[in-house]
């Protein structure tokens, strides 16, 4: 609001500017003054000031205003209201007008009042008389003179001084070769710095030093260069990069490898449903293949390529894909276990231990010791008489079994299997259903008919067979079963040609014609067919069967009757 305090006035304030000689410029217009009574009064009341012409127009006299307080005209009032300067303003500026009259700056003792102002036609604060009181001589108006001071409201930076320009030579680009500002450099760096140098006064110049800011210029025009042939260059790779890969993805042979290998084998399991390109990935990740698309390419021209299944295979490194495919599709190379409908679990053990190449009985131990942690059902957890937990979930189906894989590992997805195929019919509702003690008793039952039938339709008569011989008030059997795979299971062992005798000497409780009811726990692996047809059994009244040739043909009976004349054809399938 009060302008800069440093400039102490110097200079007359714009609108204010004293008549020299004691008059008044007729010229100039009715203005006041921005800082009030540069005497140091101690306060401006506008009530107690006129601020007339006359006052206006007083003489400059021993470096102050003589006519006491100064009032703002009433246009200044209109404009910015009844707004005063405080106290603490005013005492500040009367305090730095004292000190500059004191020393001599405008009180016409000091140098300063004998240096007039030059006259500037386009400057509003030069519109004065030469001098204050007299004509003295116009040292601003001079070629080498400073210019004049200027009040804090006018001042701004110095324009630059315009660069030189050197002479044209031989070297010199000229004024039609001019360099582009991106060659010739740019900002406050030392080479600039060293060139603006010898400019000053006294120097020798750009000529003088022997060209040394053209060589500057040349480095960095180098520079630029280079870094331009770098961008555009690394441009250009990267766009024939990108057409060649484009070209090779849609038009070039993928990458293979040539011949059979290089001898050194590694294990690949391939998961159920997997089609070509889930396969060539995981040949590709264990350095079979050289690339997805050329296994692709040679699955699908292989006729026979549809016939990977699921399981192991031990293939070697860096392959052809067509001699992968090849690989894969001959026996010798898929490390796997394969579980039949049916099948028992000393059998799977045994088949475990072979594949991985551990000693006879490793893996029935560890199903032994580590049963629980293999994921079974809860309902599947039977009583003290069940010989092995884990018989009848060892699902039927094809499981890798590589060297180097563990056994539980290989059992825990068998029993995964299980889980999932059993998850699928309520369990429980059919126990209810069928009269069945529980979810374990199911899958029991769907192991004898697997065990004993053939076909679709002899499950499903088989299923009969069991439910109405488990009513101990029938009139035939009176809750015995009487199956013969229930002995064999025993004995660990598959004999049709069993004598009556011997059979009843057993009296384990897994046989079932010295004990009623099932047996405590399933003798097999029971697979879906069988399953299903165990949840859907007929209700024709069968309660007897016999296999009359001792292989496929499997008759059945209602009577007992009926089936002393199928055991007769039975016996007479032979002379003997």
């Amino acid at each position: 609001m009060y302008g800069d305090g440093g400039w102490g006035g110097q200079q007359p304030q714009a609108g204010h500017q004293p008549a020299h000689g004691g008059q008044q410029d007729p010229q100039q217009p009715h203005q006041q003054s921005q800082y009030g009574d540069w005497h140091g009064q101690q306060g401006y009341d506008p009530a107690q000031a006129q601020y007339d012409q006359q006052q206006y127009g007083q003489q400059y006299a021993g470096g102050q205003y003589q006519g006491g307080h100064q009032q703002y005209p009433e246009q200044h009032q209109q404009q910015h209201g009844e707004q005063q300067y405080p106290p603490a303003g005013q005492q500040q500026y009367a305090h730095q007008g004292q000190q500059v009259y004191q020393q001599g700056g405008w009180d016409g003792t000091g140098t300063h009042a004998h240096v007039p102002y030059a006259a500037d036609p386009g400057d509003p604060y030069g519109q004065q008389p030469a001098a204050y009181g007299a004509e003295q001589p116009d040292l601003y108006g001079t070629q080498d003179a400073y210019p004049p001071p200027e009040p804090p409201g006018r001042r701004g930076a110095e324009p630059e001084p315009e660069a030189e320009q050197p002479a044209a030579t031989d070297w010199d680009p000229g004024p039609d070769r001019g360099e582009h500002a991106f060659f010739a450099g740019g900002g406050d760096t030392v080479a600039d710095t060293d060139d603006d140098a010898d400019d000053e006064p006294g120097g020798t110049g750009r000529r003088g030093r022997g060209g040394k800011g053209d060589k500057s210029k040349k480095r960095r025009n180098g520079c630029a260069c280079l870094v331009v042939l770098l961008v555009f260059g690394g441009g250009l790779a990267g766009v024939s990069y990108v057409g060649y890969t484009f070209y090779q993805n849609r038009y070039g042979t993928a990458p293979d490898y040539a011949g059979d290998g290089t001898g050194q084998t590694v294990s690949i399991e391939v998961p159920k449903g997997a089609g070509g390109a889930e396969i060539g990935r995981r040949l590709k990740e264990a350095g079979v293949v050289k690339s997805v698309d050329a296994f692709v390419s040679a699955f699908t021209h292989n006729p026979e390529g549809d016939k990977i299944q699921a399981g192991a295979y031990i293939l070697e490194k860096q392959m052809s894909a067509a001699s992968a495919v090849e690989m894969m599709l001959d026996p010798k190379s898929q490390a796997n276990v394969m579980v039949k409908p049916g099948q028992r679990n000393v059998q799977v053990y045994q088949a475990i231990d072979d594949k991985l190449g551990l000693s006879a009985g490793t893996t029935r131990g560890v199903a032994r010791k580590e049963y629980a942690d293999l994921g079974l059902p809860a309902w599947a957890k039977g009583g003290a008489l069940v010989k092995d937990p884990l018989e009848g979930f060892l699902y039927p189906g094809t499981y890798a079994a590589a060297k180097g894989m563990k056994p539980e590992a290989i059992l825990k997805e068998m029993v995964r299997q299980a889980d999932a195929a059993y998850a699928k019919y309520d369990l429980t509702a059919k126990a209810k259903q069928f009269k069945l003690d529980s979810p374990l008793q199911v899958v029991t039952v769907a192991s004898l008919v697997q065990a004993e039938g053939k076909t679709i339709d002899d499950y499903r008569k088989m299923a009969e067979v069991v439910y109405n011989r488990l009513d101990y008030s029938n009139p035939e059997t009176y809750g015995f079963l009487q199956f013969d795979s229930t002995y064999n299971y025993v004995k660990n062992q598959s004999n049709i040609d069993i004598s009556l005798s011997e059979i009843k000497q057993n009296k384990d409780p897994y046989n079932t014609y010295s004990h009623k009811g099932l047996p405590p726990g399933p003798i097999g692996n029971p697979g879906e067919t069988a399953l299903k047809a165990t949840l859907d059994p007929t209700h024709d009244g069968w309660y007897y069967f016999v296999a009359t040739d001792g292989v496929s043909k499997t008759e059945f009976a209602r009577t007992h009757a009926d089936f002393e004349k199928l055991r007769d054809k039975f016996n007479a399938r032979s002379d003997g």
